[in-house]
């Protein structure tokens, strides 16, 4: 047996996991660097029989499956992953199993967002570093010190845009912080956001008066682009948008738009169209923005999960007994041919 962990980018994936039980079978190989092109990917992976994917960094749809006649096993980090076609695998006699996971990591990462944007964090730090750089002369007398004023949050109203478990936690930090929580989603449960003590309201109401809009939905041909052009217009021009969920989920052209024409005060983003995201993205040059490159579930505590449960998946499927396999009806209607 061969097995290939794709997408390890700061290389830990062998030292986060006991993988001696899967060794004692065959050969593991670690793919540091993201593999786009197709042509490319499946002259790396054609000798695999076995193949983990991390999150959705690669996708495996119909016409790649197809060039991997050796493939038996797909093992997704995360209990769901659209960029894999599940009915493709299933068709093809491809296992697909997935891991536990921690959600905490990616909340925890919302709050660092929030707190970074609305406090100018980032800007700060960097001027501070550069007038220290420069010696004070480029940046006057005063060395960079305290160019902006910050935004409080206590007493400030928090968007929750979709209330799943998630959205749910990020809601009661928002309320730790002293703000008032609203959300929205398609299928909002009454009696959830009565037990968390938020106020459910429509769409319009929460883009139009939240002082923080955050972003905590599944991605599907239903919510693809359900931050767009007419809801980022409903936004004071003082509020903020945070996404750390998917980034198909907020149309970012016109995100882009309201950055630079000031329509909005700011905003967070950890996901994207396109990951890693391209060098020339105008995301990377829009003003009032801070990026962080899809660290919501990046932590020592969550690839310990990841990778012992990849572990576990493939001695499971060796011995004949796969577990936590994934069925097609999860679904994956964003694949690129």
């Amino acid at each position: 047996m061969r097995v290939a962990i794709l997408d390890d980018y700061q290389q830990v994936s062998l030292a986060s996991a006991d993988w001696s039980a899967v060794r004692s079978l065959g050969q593991i190989d670690v793919f540091a660097q993201h593999i786009e092109r197709t042509e490319a990917l499946v002259s790396a992976l054609e000798p695999y029989d076995v193949v983990v994917a991390m999150r959705e960094r690669t996708y495996f749809d119909a016409e790649r499956l197809g060039q991997l006649p050796r493939l038996r096993l797909l093992v997704t980090t995360g209990m769901g992953n659209a960029a894999i076609d599940l009915a493709a695998c299933a068709a093809r006699g491809v296992t697909v199993c997935g891991t536990g996971g921690i959600g905490s990591a990616t909340v925890e990462l919302t709050w660092g967002l929030i707190l970074a944007l609305v406090r100018h964090i980032p800007a700060e730090d960097q001027r501070l570093k550069l007038a220290g750089r420069a010696g004070g002369a480029a940046l006057g007398a005063s060395g960079g010190w305290q160019q902006t004023v910050g935004t409080g949050l206590e007493g400030k109203r928090l968007g929750v845009v979709g209330f799943g478990r998630l959205g749910q936690q990020v809601g009661r930090i928002g309320r730790a912080f002293g703000m008032q929580v609203v959300a929205w989603s398609q299928n909002l449960d009454a009696a959830v956001t009565a037990e968390e003590q938020v106020e459910a309201v429509s769409k319009e109401a929460l883009f139009s008066s939240a002082d923080v809009v955050t972003v905590h939905y599944k991605l599907s041909s239903r919510s693809s682009g359900i931050v767009g052009a007419a809801e980022l217009a409903l936004m004071k021009p003082s509020a903020y948008l945070i996404n750390t969920s998917r980034g198909p989920l907020v149309d970012s052209a016109a995100l882009v738009a309201a950055l630079r024409s000031g329509a909005i005060a700011g905003a967070a983003l950890d996901v994207y169209d396109v990951e890693p995201l391209p060098l020339g993205d105008p995301l990377r040059s829009a003003p009032n923005v801070v990026l962080t490159p899809h660290l919501g579930y990046v932590t020592e505590e969550t690839y310990r999960v990841f990778y012992g449960d990849a572990a576990e998946d493939i001695v499971a499927f060796a011995a004949g007994a796969p577990v936590r396999v994934l069925g097609a009806s999860l679904g994956s209607w964003f694949l690129r041919s």
